[in-house]
């Protein structure tokens, strides 16, 4: 329409007179060119507006064009169909990332995501408890929890897994560390995975231990009992010899003889009763009995074994301070098996206080920062060397004279069946403290 306009208007310029028709053929050509123009840049901005939904990901928008003829309806439609196809694929993008956001919060082992800066890109729940920090946006913010482990952190290769050791005021970590490499756009993502596998340790420790203990008693028993018995029965053979030889008259030097030999016997029996009862002292580390729970106030507990050494203590002059918080604190635990282990504890305090001025037996028992209940017997004795400290916990280890090296032990025991830990810190002539955190 617009060139068959343009030919009519050169026509009518080269072949008539007609000034009102041109004028009005030329306003008529105008407005034909500003509609084209018009046509053209809606066309533009219509494609201008898909191409900024896509850029931009707004897949909100949809596409309305009326009276534009077939072509902008096919347009349209064309449009739309790519913009659902973009939201379905946003949608499942989202419920995509939704899922693995939430399996990630699930585990139970800490994990963090970060730059080669320390710009932390993902953390989830179990690392906010394990650290216990509600945010977390640079590793060196962990420097207050463990040195050792950040400096780790940011030296890790990848494919490498180590094992930090970290001492909290109340608490002993054993974090191992497994570390991944990866590039997103352009940026070198670690991606690390840190457990506290001290339990693990402990109760791999003491499973070993229990085997050899169950070994060697088997051994020691199948091998010292004949001779128990032996040495009784012949004990009795030679005390009647004896008397028959008394009542014959016999010389005294055959029954000095006798004597002697009746001595060594009874020597010999008297050890192997030692030997046996040895024995089954350490045969009670794998005879613990399954833990009868039932629910107890700690407040109950704590004055039960106040009143059972009240006496002892008054008279070697210590004090006994008892701090629980809060007052109403409830434990779900077999009250006989941790009593005997504040028990033991306690036993061992008094031994190690005795003596000293100002001495002191501090029971604790308080909510941690993790929400565990937590049990303390606290000493103020002269202390436990590092390189004993470590060493405890261990079956038959004792620093006492007369100890037999298993009331740590079993006490570690009966913490693992009720599926606590124990551990010792000791700051030497300041204090000691042995905690029990369920």
């Amino acid at each position: 329409m617009l060139t068959a306009s343009i030919f009519l208007l050169f026509y009518l310029i080269y072949n008539t007179d007609l000034t009102m028709t041109l004028f009005l053929i030329g306003g008529f050509i105008g407005i034909q060119i500003f509609a084209f123009i018009h046509y053209i840049d809606r066309t533009n901005r219509i494609l201008n507006n898909f191409l900024e939904s896509i850029r931009y990901s707004d897949f909100t928008r949809t596409f309305h064009v009326e009276g534009e003829g077939s072509s902008f309806e096919k347009l349209k439609n064309s449009f739309n169909e790519v913009i659902k196809d973009f939201q379905e694929v946003r949608a499942e993008k989202e419920e995509n990332f939704y899922y693995l956001q939430t399996v990630i919060q699930h585990i139970g082992i800490a994990l963090i995501a970060f730059q080669k800066d320390g710009k932390v890109e993902l953390i989830n729940n179990a690392t906010k408890k394990l650290f216990q920090v509600r945010n977390l946006s640079n590793v060196q913010a962990l420097n207050s929890f463990s040195q050792e482990m950040v400096e780790k952190l940011f030296s890790i290769k990848h494919g490498e897994n180590t094992l930090i050791k970290v001492q909290e005021k109340d608490n002993l970590l054993q974090l191992v560390i497994y570390a991944t490499e990866f590039r997103i756009h352009n940026r070198t993502i670690t991606l690390v995975s840190i457990k506290n596998i001290q339990q693990e340790l402990e109760e791999k420790e003491m499973e070993s231990w229990q085997k050899l203990i169950r070994v060697l008693t088997h051994e020691i028993m199948n091998s010292i009992t004949p001779i128990s018995s032996l040495s009784s029965t012949v004990t009795l053979i030679i005390k009647d010899l004896m008397e028959n030889l008394r009542a014959q008259g016999v010389g005294t030097d055959e029954v000095d003889t006798l004597e002697e030999v009746e001595t060594a016997l009874k020597t010999i029996h008297k050890r192997t009763d030692g030997l046996l009862h040895f024995v089954n002292t350490y045969r009670n580390l794998t005879k613990i009995p399954n833990p009868n729970f039932s629910i107890f106030r700690v407040r109950q507990l704590f004055s039960n074994i106040n009143h059972l050494f009240e006496e002892e203590i008054k008279s070697k002059n210590i004090r006994c301070d008892i701090r629980i918080e809060p007052e109403s604190m409830e434990l779900s635990a077999d009250e006989h098996l941790i009593e005997q282990v504040i028990i033991n504890l306690v036993k061992n305090a008094i031994h190690a206080v005795t003596g000293r001025e100002d001495a002191c037996i501090r029971l604790n028992a308080y909510m941690n920062s993790r929400g565990r209940i937590v049990m303390q017997v606290v000493d103020n004795g002269p202390g436990i060397l590092p390189n004993v400290l470590d060493r405890v916990f261990i079956p038959f280890f004792t620093t006492k004279p007369q100890g037999s090296g298993i009331g740590l032990s079993l006490s570690r025991q009966i913490l693992r069946l009720h599926g606590g830990t124990i551990n010792a810190y000791s700051e030497p002539e300041k204090e000691t403290k042995f905690t029990l955190t369920f």
